[in-house]
Order: C-alpha cells, then structure tokens, then sequence
C-alpha cells in the first residue's frame, strides 16, 4: 500500500480527533479576532472562542452561506491583511458576482498537501506524467492538481482544457501516465481516441482523477473501459480551497476527507440538523488550519453521506460516498425530486448508449413534462425499427422505476449533443415557474 504521509494518513482516530479539536479551537479563535463578519454573528449567538470545548460543539457554531461570500466580495472575510495573501482564486461567478479565496502561503502548502495524497493513491510518484486538462486561471481544479503534482515531484503537462485534438497529440508524445480533468471531458476524450483510431491499451495512461461535477458509478465504468484506466473520484471547491478536499483511494469505496484539514458533517438540508454518520443529506465543512479565508460550517449544497467503517487501505480518515447530487441541481418535476446523475446511472445500466444525454423541462399549462435525449452507441443498429422501439421502451420502463415519472425518451445519433471542455450542461429547464 503507497502513502504520500502515512503519519498522517494513518494516525490513530483518538489523536485525529484531538488534533482536530485544538485545530478548531484556533480557528474560532481566529475568525473570531480578525473577520467582523463571523464575530457578529458568534456574538449573535452568544458564542466565543471559550465555548469551543469538544467537536460536538461546532453545531453551536453560525453555518456559512454562499451569499454571505458574495456579499463580503472580495476581501470581506479575509484574516490576514492583503499583504499575507499570495494568491487569490475564484469561482466562474455565472450567477452573480463571483466566490473567491485568498491564500496565504501556508494555505497554499495545505492544498498541495490533500493533492498530492490523492494523486499517490492513484499511483503516482516522481515517475508519473500528470496530463492536467482542468481548466487553469481563477478556476482552482488547474493549479491544484498542479500544485500537489509538483509537491510529488511528477511531471505535471499544464494543458488545460480545450483543444482535444493536441490533447490526444501530447498525451502520446509526452506518454501520461495519469490524466486529471472532469468527467464529462474524461468521456469525450475516449471517444475523441477512438473517432482518431487510437487504441487507449498501448498507452502508458493508467489512472485519472475525475471531479467538479456528479457523476455515477456507471459513468465511471463507461470512461475506465474507454480510456483502459482506473478511474478515482476527487472532491473539492473553490471556498474550501480546491480539489483534493477528498479523495477515492484504491479500493474506490469513497472517498477519504483529511480530517487534519476539515471538519465534516452532514446535516438535513432544510432544518439544519445534524444528522448520523450513514444518512443523505447536505454536506457541511469547516476549514481547521486555513489562515486567509477560514470558513465555519459552510454549505456546500452537495448530497452525500458519511461512511464510518475502516477503510481496507489503511487510512484512518473517514470517507464520504460518491456524490448523489447537489441541492441546488435537484430539479423538482410533478412534486418529484429528480438528479441528473440519477437518471444518468439508469440510461448507462441499460447499455447500448453513450455516457451523453440531456434533460429537458418543459411546463404545458400547469404540468410538467420531461424529455430525455439520450446518444447511441455507434455499433447500434439505427437502421432497425423494432429495435430502436425496444430499447426506448427499456429505458422508459427503467427511468419510471428510478425516479417515479413518465419521460420521454428521445433516442438520438451518435456525436449529436454538444460536448463539454469542462462541467457538463445537463439540463435544460424551459419552465417558467
């Protein structure tokens, strides 16, 4: 079993619980002195820095909302003077003013701390070539993955995305052994090697860490049998501080969360409550060593659920499963909460299709309707009828059974949906509600 820092990865859960707890007794501490906003709002709630005794009492602490980052644009909760700051980064701000995060250079070694441990779970050491095509820029996913590659001591090719023809050129000629971007441009580089006759076995590409965005479990078989690798899941966000947050290991049964770093929880999303290890709900984290930008119980809006049970690799650290779905993606169609990666997981079950689908929301009077068009494969045969009505009948049937609604089901050829250099747009909502 490799470890990037087994004395951390492997530390007992008494001494990572104490050392999360000192951890966050300083942070408190911290934001409490130096960041206005988070002093109001303890001070609201009649809480100091002294009241922080156990874990359990990060529930009295105020949660963090996106808003309140958007409203403190753009140095707002900063607790370090600007001088400190050595970097800044932000979100794509598509809705509004964007998220940003300063870093100071500890912070900076923090986050290439996280990276580094997943890349090495996914087999990487100073003789990997790290194909990066995560977006670089104020978007984190590039220089993240960057910066923990460059902590390994790998090759790191700072490609960034677009341009998928000189991808599949570099990654051949500078042979990657590992390949970092989101899943959706992980799907369409394996159909852009094949489309060019290139078969992925006679590369030296293994693994791929895949993230910013849900995907399901058959997505990830779909893209390890296009690309011949394993393929791990990586969690992060810019407010956090980027990916690597949390990381798949080998046994690929969720993902690892450094306690040393965060604190987690999962709570119900509309009451707040906290909830037990195994139960869905929203995922909350408090950062515990971050200087520029600490953040106490941020919403991430992400669903999932923690997995308590020891980790047949070693790691100490408690995992999170698989994303299943974010609370602001959920659509709401007929009373019904539907994700894409729901339906996602259904059309790849059947087989026959392409891991490219979209969900189209439309409203006639006061019901809603859903389409679903859905890629075939390039081996089906489109020229049989009875075939074609078949399989539309399977995936109707299957997607009634998942999410309880009648869809339709709009089979379409090969390479006809628009394809994305970074997050998927899966839905497209034409209600007007």
């Amino acid at each position: 079993m490799k470890y990037w820092n087994k004395t951390y990865e492997c530390m007992s859960r008494e001494d990572l619980k104490k050392l999360q707890l000192d951890r966050l007794k300083s942070t408190v501490e911290r934001v409490y002195s130096h960041v206005p906003f988070y002093r109001e709002k303890l001070q609201e709630l009649g809480v100091g820095p002294e009241d922080i005794i156990s874990l359990d009492d990060v529930r009295r602490l105020p949660f963090t909302y996106k808003d309140d980052l958007r409203d403190n644009y753009p140095y707002g909760l900063l607790a370090e003077p600007l001088s400190q700051i050595v970097r800044v980064q932000a979100s794509s701000g598509t809705t509004g003013k964007p998220v940003c995060d300063g870093y100071t250079r500890n912070d900076l070694a923090m986050w290439s701390e996280c990276v580094a441990r997943g890349l090495v779970m996914a087999g990487a050491d100073t003789t990997s070539v790290i194909h990066n095509s995560y977006g670089y820029g104020l978007f984190t996913g590039g220089t993240g993955v960057h910066g923990g590659a460059e902590r390994i001591g790998c090759s790191c090719i700072p490609m960034s995305s677009g341009n998928t023809a000189r991808q599949i050129m570099l990654m051949r000629d500078f042979k990657a052994t590992h390949l970092t971007c989101t899943p959706s441009y992980a799907s369409y580089l394996g159909e852009a090697f094949r489309d060019a006759g290139v078969d992925t076995a006679e590369l030296p590409l293994k693994a791929g860490l895949f993230g910013a965005e849900p995907w399901s479990e058959n997505m990830r078989k779909a893209i390890e049998k296009s690309l011949n690798i394993k393929a791990y899941d990586i969690y992060g966000m810019c407010e956090i501080c980027g990916p690597g947050v949390a990381v798949e290991c080998e046994k690929q049964d969720g993902l690892h969360f450094w306690e040393d770093f965060f604190l987690f929880e999962i709570i119900n999303p509309e009451t707040g409550e906290q909830l037990p290890d195994g139960e869905i709900g929203e995922l909350v984290i408090t950062t515990l060593t971050k200087e520029g930008m600490p953040l106490l119980r941020y919403r991430t809006h992400d669903l999932t659920y923690i997995i308590d049970e020891p980790c047949e690799c070693g790691r100490t650290h408690r995992r999170i499963a698989r994303l299943q779905g974010r609370t602001d993606d959920m659509m709401v169609i007929r009373g019904v909460n539907v994700f894409p990666t729901q339906v996602e997981s259904a059309l790849l079950d059947i087989g026959s299709v392409e891991p490219q689908y979209q969900l189209i929301v439309t409203r006639e009077g006061k019901l809603d309707d859903l389409e679903i068009k859905v890629e075939l494969s390039e081996d089906f045969n489109l020229s049989s009828i009875p075939e074609l009505e078949a399989l539309q009948k399977r995936m109707r049937d299957r997607i009634h059974s998942v999410i309880g609604i009648k869809a339709k089901i709009t089979l379409v050829e090969p390479k006809s949906l628009p394809r994305s250099e970074g997050k998927a747009k899966r839905v497209l909502d034409l209600r007007e509600i």
